[in-house]
């Protein structure tokens, strides 16, 4: 009897865990592989699981579940997670098979707390998407993510028993946000806040838009569950958008047709997160509200912010929150840690390869030993200071630490990579200046929103992470595509902080947008050594390092758009994100340019019109140049260690 009652409990807990897998949407951090049963079973023999509906000041109730040592004969501190995606599994009798950041802390002893977020899931109240900070708090229904973090932090401590005054919070993507939250108006009892691939601003670089530019594709997919009404507290995740009615996403959303198709086609009016997508096409109040950075100033506690640099979809986040958080707190403890890995990689998985590429190290678990437990364990625990750099940054390419007392590095210069009428690359100017009445160099192509440029050479329905570290020769040889490679290096160039494209450019439209890639060209003798194919040949493989989009009609300003003037040379320069990256002696580098990255952004008419609400009348095929001479040389700037 015993031993059936235990196979059924086992049943629900992997057919939870199934659900919960793919259930809550491909943004969600969650473990790829079922955690070793040892670690479930020292949950269930080591922690005590207690549920319960926390008070608000506006008297909102949120659902937290609370994992208590059993061993009483000594405190502990308290690690919070809030989260919009589900503390799941509900019920005290139902546990979690793996405990925290990682399960160190759990085996360390922590008191382990899981809240979800005002109107989501069993917690109380309205949902509302990285909801407005309120600076001046006039009335008790003045309440906002801070707020529900600090009066949730004050229940913890007064009514959990064996905690030792002090609290942790972590979190990853959108709870990375919502630790990020937990900082600002900080509650005195929080002593150490770790955000995760934040997501800090929804429309500059994070997720939904960067530069302007609407990541269709994640969007679409990851909204279709996220934004759905959830009219009462409920157990249970609106399930995500499964009728593709084909394996291919390229061609699902070339049928779909202009973005107001998805509402009038899918969503009928019901989903009010995508709905605020489209009604606020430029940077106006609305996401200028939802930015946590204006906000970061007299943080209290410390701050370990983390983030991977083949993160598909937060890598701005972490970059501007360490930025904010130093720029605005020199006094405040606070560092950065950026490694080799996609969205959440640090807390799953060894950490040693991505796709065909090595990283000649467990670096996920080099991180969570060495990196993320010491530093709770000092704040909370009063263990030894690990010491850590300002800038605990991986190189990619050498596949080496390197820790630096800022970020970037000061022993950098601002240089800048050519493109050359010749098609090569280098850090020399084509001319300096230009004869009178000379014509300008330019490249020219066609781009026609018909036939976009696909992301990746893969056939397949979810965005994925592969996109970020894949050969880049099918896009190479693309008309489409403009490729500029230097010479075989004579000696290594590393690359540490922003890379920034700075393009001279014009169109027969009226809008366009470009798209720049940075990429590592691997020597033809370079080794097969693939750890997922062994006959992946290497020779020559393109690895992007960056790569990154811009919506031109925000050239000028994200909040008040301009059309291009048909015909006439304008600077297109944007902002493509940091990157810690070798380039070998023998290899190469190489940039491409394009115009659409399909469906990963959605197509840009190459019409001046809100694109939110366009026709497919007003999609148009346009001829894009990009100027490559005297004052009108298009570039890409990088920071060269020397």
């Amino acid at each position: 009897m015993k031993t059936a009652l235990l196979h059924s409990l086992i049943r629900r807990l992997i057919a939870l865990h199934v659900f919960v897998l793919f259930t809550l949407g491909t943004s969600q951090i969650i473990r790829a592989q079922t955690p070793p049963k040892e670690d479930s079973l020292y949950i269930r023999e080591h922690y005590t699981k207690i549920e319960r509906q926390i008070a608000m000041r506006d008297g909102v109730k949120l659902f937290t579940s609370i994992y208590l040592p059993k061993d009483k004969t000594k405190t502990y501190p308290i690690l919070l997670n809030r989260t919009p995606y589900s503390v799941a599994p509900y019920g005290e009798d139902l546990y979690k098979t793996s405990l925290g950041p990682s399960m160190l802390f759990a085996r360390e002893g922590y008191i382990i707390v899981y809240q979800d977020v005002r109107g989501k899931l069993m917690s109380e109240g309205d949902f509302e998407a990285y909801r407005p900070f309120i600076p001046v708090k006039k009335a008790k229904t003045d309440t906002d993510e801070s707020s529900d973090t600090y009066d949730t932090i004050e229940w913890l401590i007064k009514n959990i028993e064996g905690n030792n005054g002090k609290v942790g919070t972590w979190g990853i993507s959108a709870p990375g946000y919502y630790t990020t939250m937990t900082a600002v108006e900080a509650h005195p009892a929080l002593k150490i806040a770790s955000p995760q691939a934040p997501v800090t601003d929804w429309f500059m670089g994070d997720d939904r838009h960067h530069n302007g530019a609407f990541f269709l594709m994640g969007t679409f997919a990851f909204l279709s569950s996220y934004g759905a009404p959830r009219p009462v507290p409920t157990t249970k995740p609106s399930p995500q958008f499964s009728a593709w009615g084909t394996p291919d996403s390229y061609e699902f959303y070339k049928k779909m047709g202009p973005l107001k198709n998805f509402d009038e086609q899918i969503f009928k009016g019901q989903n009010r997160i995508w709905n605020q997508m489209m009604e606020n096409e430029t940077y106006n109040d609305f996401w200028k509200a939802r930015t946590p950075v204006p906000h970061l100033k007299n943080v209290k506690p410390a701050v370990m912010v983390v983030g991977g640099w083949f993160d598909q979809e937060d890598l701005y986040g972490p970059l501007k929150t360490y930025h904010a958080v130093s720029s605005k707190n020199p006094q405040t403890p606070n560092w950065l840690i950026m490694g080799p890995w996609i969205h959440g990689g640090w807390a799953r998985g060894t950490g040693e390869s991505l796709g065909n590429i090595r990283f000649g190290a467990k670096t996920s678990s080099f991180y969570q030993k060495e990196i993320e437990l010491p530093i709770f364990n000092h704040y909370l625990k009063d263990q030894p200071d690990p010491k850590l750099p300002k800038a605990y940054i991986f190189e990619t390419g050498s596949n080496e630490w390197r820790k630096y007392d800022q970020w970037p590095p000061k022993n950098t210069v601002e240089k800048k990579l050519y493109l050359h009428p010749d098609g090569t690359l280098s850090f020399s100017p084509t001319m300096t200046t230009m004869q009178v009445g000379a014509k300008p160099s330019f490249h020219e192509y066609l781009s026609d929103p018909a036939k976009p440029v696909p992301y990746t050479s893969e056939i397949r329905i979810i965005r994925g992470s592969d996109f970020m570290y894949e050969d880049q020769r099918f896009a190479a040889s693309r008309p489409d595509v403009l490729v500029y490679e230097s010479e075989v290096l004579k000696e290594d160039v590393t690359i540490s902080g922003n890379v920034f494209a700075d393009l001279f450019v014009s169109t027969t439209g009226t809008d366009a947008d470009f798209v720049v890639k940075l990429i590592d060209i691997y020597p033809g003798d370079a080794p097969n050594d693939s750890p997922i194919n062994p006959n992946m040949k290497m020779g020559g493989f393109q690895l992007l390092v960056r790569g990154e989009v811009m919506r031109s009609k925000f050239r000028k300003s994200f909040s008040k758009p301009e059309p291009m003037r048909p015909g006439k040379i304008e600077n297109v320069k944007f902002d493509m994100q940091d990157a810690a990256h070798r380039f070998k002696k023998g290899h190469k580098i190489m940039v491409q340019v394009q115009s659409s990255w399909f469906p990963l952004v959605d197509r840009n008419p190459q019409k001046f019109v809100n694109i939110y609400k366009a026709n497919a009348s007003d999609f148009q095929k346009a001829t894009h140049r990009i100027y490559l001479s005297g004052a009108a040389s298009s570039y890409v700037g990088v920071r060269v260690v020397e």
